[in-house]
């Protein structure tokens, strides 16, 4: 007996290659970076757990935005240590806590950031140009699913 297979998780996958490949291709055109290795789990989060508070838009660009500049802030502050990279997660998680924005692929941003050194334009591009646009394409996304009809969501 074949059992009934869910649509979901190759409509997820669709929607996280389209968005990474939305991501590299504008970048190319526009000559910015708008990708991060943190907005690969974004997007798993955005398209395979669309209904969750994690993959909202102020979680992406909110969560985004403030860990980067925790991570810029820690970068010109104590530079590259051990306790700069370690502390600027910690902060960032707090951060995103106290302002509803918790997004855990945004914990790695302070990372990134630090170890290689960024600028406080970063803070442009990738990440709010970037968290932008995958926030939009979820928003698309969700809609999308909202309009199947009832039996085709199952």
């Amino acid at each position: 007996m074949l059992r009934k297979i869910s649509w979901k998780p190759l409509a997820a996958a669709v929607g996280g290659t389209a968005v990474i490949a939305l991501l590299l291709l504008m970048g190319d055109a526009a000559s910015v970076t708008l990708l991060m290795a943190p907005f690969g789990a974004s997007c798993v989060i955005a398209f395979a757990l669309p209904e969750s508070p994690l993959a909202k838009p102020r979680s992406i660009v909110g969560g985004h935005l403030i860990s980067t500049g925790v991570g810029l802030a820690m970068l010109q502050l104590f530079g590259t240590s051990t306790w700069s990279l370690a502390l600027s997660v910690g902060l960032a998680i707090l951060l995103m806590q106290y302002t509803k924005t918790l997004h855990p692929p945004a914990g790695a941003d302070p990372l990134v950031v630090i170890i290689s050194g960024a600028s406080w334009s970063f803070l442009i591009t990738p990440v709010l140009l970037g968290a932008v646009i995958i926030a939009l394409a979820a928003y698309v996304y969700r809609r999308m699913l909202a309009a199947k009809p009832a039996a085709a969501r199952q």
